[in-house]
């Protein structure tokens, strides 16, 4: 409903780049440039200054950007409270998870929302941890969903389930018959692990060094920036890996991967995260509480699993 060149204008302004907003809006960069353009002749004044291939605010652009941003908050927040009065739950929310949560643990959450809340848009963003905080802080997206501690004291984290990690080998390999494996026992096979900024890389490190092991001793084979690219590698035999027992499930049943506990267990929290202090529309509260009561529910089922393997 805003003026589009004015939103055209806050989403560069955010970015800070033409490309990555024309991505983000679905526009070709040029539109995108025009509509800047026609902002910046309404106004008389350059609102970017745009120097060796970069862009940044002008003191008139960053005039614009604060204004710009407290007319979409308002109008967020007045988009809401009629929507609240009228009963309807609609609006897009822009969600960023970090690529194991994002494969196989939103689909099936994300899919039972949108058939309660049809009227809901849900745009998702793919990245590793670090990515998907740096989009929270930069307002990006919405709600982040991560697999490892967040730094940012600034933000808010809440803790939605407990994941398993364990060691997996393929079937026949020396550690497959074993009941748990230790963390220093590791160093002795090739290890494939996943790239840096990834969640799973830095909950791993951190195991290392909290039960006496060196990060530094492993014998990293391979940096893979994908599970599917982990599991293919490990069940052609070319190293062993640590991941979340949540991702391998069709492996284990398959019979071409051998998943071995560690000891001591290593678990990790996936966690929520958003900014403090945003206003957040009924379609994100609505989201947010959906996947609390899903993530008790996969909590639930996890215990009980564990359980029952236990009493076996």
């Amino acid at each position: 409903m805003a003026d589009r060149r004015l939103q055209v204008f806050h989403t560069v302004a955010r970015l800070l780049s033409f490309t990555k907003a024309a991505e983000e809006l679905h526009m070709t960069q040029p539109a995108v440039t025009f509509q800047v353009r026609q902002l910046e002749e309404y106004y008389n004044t350059r609102l970017f200054d745009r120097t060796h291939n970069r862009i940044s605010l002008t003191e008139a652009g960053k005039l614009v950007y604060r204004y710009a941003d407290r007319i979409f908050q308002l109008y967020a927040e007045m988009d809401d409270a009629v929507r609240e009065i009228t009963g309807q739950i609609s609006g897009t929310v822009v969600i960023g998870a970090s690529t194991t949560i994002a494969e196989y643990m939103l689909p099936s959450l994300l899919g039972d929302f949108k058939a309660r809340y049809p009227e809901v848009n849900i745009h998702l963003k793919v990245s590793n941890t670090e990515g998907i905080v740096s989009m929270v802080e930069n307002n990006v997206i919405d709600l982040g969903v991560v697999e490892a501690p967040v730094g940012n004291k600034s933000l808010v984290v809440e803790t939605c389930r407990m994941d398993e990690l364990v060691v997996i080998v393929p079937p026949g390999h020396p550690l497959a018959g074993r009941e748990a494996v230790r963390a220093e026992e590791l160093t002795d096979y090739p290890f494939i692990c996943r790239e840096e900024g990834s969640g799973t890389r830095e909950v791993i490190g951190e195991y290392m060094q909290r039960t006496g092991a060196s990060p530094g001793d492993m014998n990293v084979c391979m940096e893979l920036g994908s599970p599917e690219a982990i599991k293919g590698a490990v069940e052609a035999g070319m190293g062993i890996s640590i991941m979340s027992r949540a991702t391998i499930g069709k492996e284990l049943q398959l019979g071409t991967l051998v998943a071995v506990p560690l000891d001591p267990p290593l678990e990790r929290p996936f966690s929520f995260v958003h900014q403090k202090h945003k206003f957040r529309m009924r379609a994100m509260e609505e989201l947010l509480k959906f996947a609390r009561s899903y993530c008790r529910a996969q909590e639930a089922a996890r215990r009980g699993a564990a359980a029952g393997a236990a009493e076996g």
